[in-house]
């Protein structure tokens, strides 16, 4: 798969492409289903697979702080993409000039005459261009000028609830990890590279893996159980995802300590699954206190899994 920035070669999809296009956070069960429905048309098709989508979000453009926390990195958005079979994602830059395209531009420019898109499929109520101005309909009546056929894709749920990264940000925000697992298909899990630490938890005896996180909001904040997976083995621990106020913290990180653990990370990527919250991020007035939480909460965490070890 590759990952497609910029002006595109006008001869690279001279055949054309069949397409999606939306923001695809969390590339839950819905957005799955969908790809999977284009991968079929695209092998009838005998034409690539493409998702476009956009650098910033939008509601990130135009809110700022105050847009919805992201379930997803653009790196693990790739990644999930990835593992769906897709071909080709075209990540287009948010900017003024994007946010401020008319529409019937924006499609017939871009999604008509530069990827040459021969099927597209969008949700229902997608919007898209100037002030959100552009339809279904606007692309529909587009794409038989253009001889594309545009579909749309119907809700997907499950149970009779539709599934969205809305409800599954909610399902985070209350520590349901068993309802944010089923929407999404996959443990609700967080990606990131392990970065040289102030070297504390090593100096306290509890020595942890800290993964820098380039996210203005989080989905989650406290202290979890958690799996890790590192280069193909997996490992049990705990983590605190947050600012770590006891210790002056300002950026977010995510702090993972694995069990019987004391090998180097430094440098590696790992991916953190939230499996079920232990307490909020808390400031202590004292680092002692602090470190006893602490150990109290990696005793907690190892109560888990034995829990769960015995009921399965």
């Amino acid at each position: 798969m590759n990952v497609l920035r910029g002006v595109i070669n006008q001869n690279q999809f001279a055949k054309g492409v069949v397409a999606t296009i939306g923001n695809f956070d969390g590339v839950h069960l819905g957005h799955q289903n969908l790809i999977k429905n284009l991968k079929e048309k695209a092998a009838i098709m005998k034409l690539p697979l493409v998702v476009v989508t956009f650098e910033p979000q939008p509601r990130e453009y135009f809110q700022r702080n105050k847009a919805p926390a992201r379930l997803t990195s653009f790196r693990e958005k790739v990644e999930l993409l990835k593992r769906c079979g897709v071909d080709y994602i075209y990540c287009i830059q948010f900017n003024d000039k994007i946010a401020q395209t008319d529409a019937r531009e924006f499609a017939s420019k871009l999604l008509f005459s530069e990827l040459k898109v021969k099927y597209l499929l969008v949700g229902e109520d997608f919007h898209f261009g100037k002030n959100r101005e552009g339809t279904v309909s606007l692309l529909k009546s587009l794409g038989y000028e253009y001889s594309c056929q545009v579909d749309t894709y119907s809700d997907f749920t499950i149970e009779d609830e539709k599934v969205s990264s809305s409800k599954i940000r909610k399902a985070l925000d209350h520590a349901d990890f068993s309802l944010a697992a089923k929407y999404l298909g996959r443990p609700y899990s967080i990606c990131g590279r392990v970065l040289s630490g102030d070297g504390r938890g090593r100096q306290w005896g509890i020595p942890t893996a800290n993964l820098g996180l380039k996210r203005i909001s989080l989905p989650l904040h406290g202290v979890f159980v958690v799996q890790v997976k590192r280069a193909g083995t997996t490992h049990s621990g705990v983590a605190n995802l947050g600012s770590r106020p006891t210790v002056d913290g300002t950026k977010n990180i995510l702090e993972v300590h694995l069990f019987d653990f004391n090998e180097s990370l430094y440098g590696e990527l790992l991916e953190v699954s939230f499996l079920h919250k232990l307490r909020g991020e808390v400031k202590f007035s004292s680092v002692d206190d602090l470190i006893a939480q602490i150990r109290m909460d990696i005793e907690a965490g190892k109560d888990f899994f034995n829990h769960e070890s015995v009921m399965s």
